[in-house]
Formats: C-alpha cells, structure tokens, sequence
C-alpha cells in the first residue's frame, strides 16, 4: 500500500469532490466551474513540526489559492504550506 508523506512544513488535505452542477429554484443550472470553492479540507498528513495545533482527522480552513493540488489513488488532495492553515474546524456544545 502507498501512502503519501508531506515533508518540509507542509500538511497533507484530503478534499471533498462533492462539487456538481447545481440547480436553482427557479431552474437555472450552475455548473461546477462557477460555484465557490469551499476552502476547508480533511488533514491527512502532517511533516514533522514541533508543536502542530493540528491533527490527522481534523477538518482546517486553509488561504484561498494556496497550496499545490493533486490526486492519489483516485482522491483529490491539497498540500499547503503549515502556515496557510487559518483555524480548524470543531464541535462545541449548544448554549
């Protein structure tokens, strides 16, 4: 099995491909290329950094045209610099 290691600062996200055309209510279809992209993504891998405030399986929200994006083994990846990582995503409890 392969596996893929960032190296070098940079962390490993694994992206969504839930992108499709959508359709409005009133019927009007906007395709793929025009929707916004989201910009979080699941990580995946992480390079040796001291003290991550991230770890495999949290969801990020990274800069927008950041990183180099490629596909593995049929899955869409994102590998961005360490320091284009904006926050995290978590769970908190309703008030």
């Amino acid at each position: 099995m392969k596996e893929l290691q960032p190296i070098n600062q940079n962390v490993l996200l694994e992206l969504q491909d839930d992108k499709a055309e959508q359709t409005t209510a009133s019927g009007i279809i906007i395709p793929e290329s025009a929707q916004s992209k989201e910009k979080t993504g699941k990580v995946s891998g992480i390079s040796n950094i001291e003290n991550p405030e991230i770890a495999v399986g949290d969801v990020v929200l990274y800069k927008e045209f950041s990183g180099t994006e490629l596909e593995f083994e049929s899955k869409s990846f994102l590998l961005v610099p360490y320091a284009d990582i904006l926050g995290k995503v978590v769970e908190t409890d309703a008030i």
